[in-house]
């Protein structure tokens, strides 16, 4: 019934018995419980709102979206991005907080990721007693306790230093996870992966990535590795993880270096230390040349990385996802031309996501309402009324 609600605008107890099919006094026993704990709200009647015909006027409610909030965190290693939003995932307030990447012990960790949800809580005007749940999103393989294995770096357990005890401490649901888990989630939801249950989605920041989908389901793994991508420093062609936009950052220091860029690229006019990827990606949208072979070169990486997930696990849709995503029509272009190549099944559909930079914390939010949807009825602020 309080699935029905979530999801439901104005609804009557007629509305109710069609959909979930009880009777009617089912009903409105459940729809005065639940306006009785606070989750939905009785509205006034069809006659107040002069919809009334004849006969007596029918009940009409509506789910609280209000009635508790969500947070989302990007716990990225120099960034952060909290959002909050209502129990359907709209937003009341984002936080942007850019920390120290190599200054990255424990307690800062925790302490800024505090410092990120407070502002942004403080901006929403929404106290923590109102949170009923949170996505945690981080660049590191999480297991089902919110937990990270040790790598041989210890840089994963640096980046998840005990969230899930944190946060749990005053938010009653927290769900933490691989960030490019909780970007997949994301599209799912949201983006250019709705409908579809066979898809990978591809977060190219720093780093590489992927959170996979595979008939309908997001696969996690023993330790939350699934989607690793350190697998593609073995694979030729690839040969690392580094994203996209530092690819092409080297790549262009290399041909300003070597003399390979052209005289006539815009890149040449850049000091090579003040060039970034969104500047290649720029330049080889309005044709540059030496740009061009750059993203060619990156493009044919991206279809080696869609041809390896579509031979595996027979991937429909492959999306580009995070910041470098704007900028990435070139690299895509570049990967349509040999990713049939690449494989003997069908090719997966590479695109670029349209969610922007912030789609780890959008991907948080989304996880954290489907946390709060199971789990909402037995929060004690919920409980049934003596």
């Amino acid at each position: 019934m309080i699935g029905y609600a979530w999801d439901a605008e104005v609804f009557t107890a007629t509305d109710v018995m069609e959909s979930v099919a009880v009777t009617r006094s089912t009903a409105i026993d459940v729809v005065d419980e639940l306006v009785a704990r606070g989750l939905i709200v009785e509205l006034p009647n069809a006659r107040a709102v002069g919809d009334y015909r004849k006969g007596r006027p029918a009940r009409r409610f509506a789910f609280r979206q209000d009635a508790a909030f969500v947070v989302g965190l990007d716990a990225g290693r120099g960034h952060l991005t909290a959002t909050v939003s209502d129990l359907r995932g709209n937003t009341r307030a984002v936080e942007h907080l850019v920390v120290d990447a190599d200054d990255d012990a424990p307690e800062i960790r925790r302490r800024a990721a505090v410092r990120a949800v407070d502002r942004a809580l403080e901006i929403a005007g929404v106290g923590r007693s109102e949170v009923a749940a949170m996505g945690v999103g981080l660049p590191a393989p999480v297991d089902a306790h919110g937990e990270s294995p040790t790598d041989r770096a210890e840089f994963w357990t640096r980046m998840n230093p005990g969230f899930a005890r944190m946060f749990g401490e005053w938010v009653p649901i927290v769900k933490v996870a691989n960030d490019a888990s909780l970007a997949s989630v994301a599209e799912r939801t949201l983006g250019a992966a709705r409908g579809c249950d066979d898809f990978v989605v591809l977060l190219a920041g720093e780093r590489l990535g992927a959170g996979v989908w595979v008939d309908g389901r997001l696969l996690t793994g023993a330790h939350g590795g699934a989607g690793e991508m350190v697998a593609f420093d073995h694979v030729r062609g690839v040969d690392s993880a580094w994203g996209f936009g530092h690819r092409a950052v080297e790549l262009a220091r290399t041909a300003m270096a070597t003399g390979a860029l052209p005289t006539s690229s815009i890149l040449r006019r850049m000091a090579p230390a003040d060039i970034e990827g969104k500047d290649v990606f720029a330049a080889a949208a309005q044709g540059d040349a030496g740009a061009r072979r750059i993203t060619d070169e990156i493009g044919g990486s991206l279809a080696v990385i869609a041809g390896v997930f579509g031979s595996l696990f027979d991937t429909r849709l492959l999306i580009v996802s995070g910041a470098v995503a704007d900028g990435a029509a070139p690299l895509i272009e570049a990967a349509r031309r040999s990713v049939a190549d690449t494989l003997h099944l069908p090719a997966p559909r590479i695109v670029a996501s349209e969610l922007g930079a912030d789609i780890v914390s959008l991907g948080a939010v989304c996880a954290a309402v489907q946390e709060a949807r199971r789990g909402i009825l037995d929060l004690p602020r919920f409980a049934q009324p003596a």
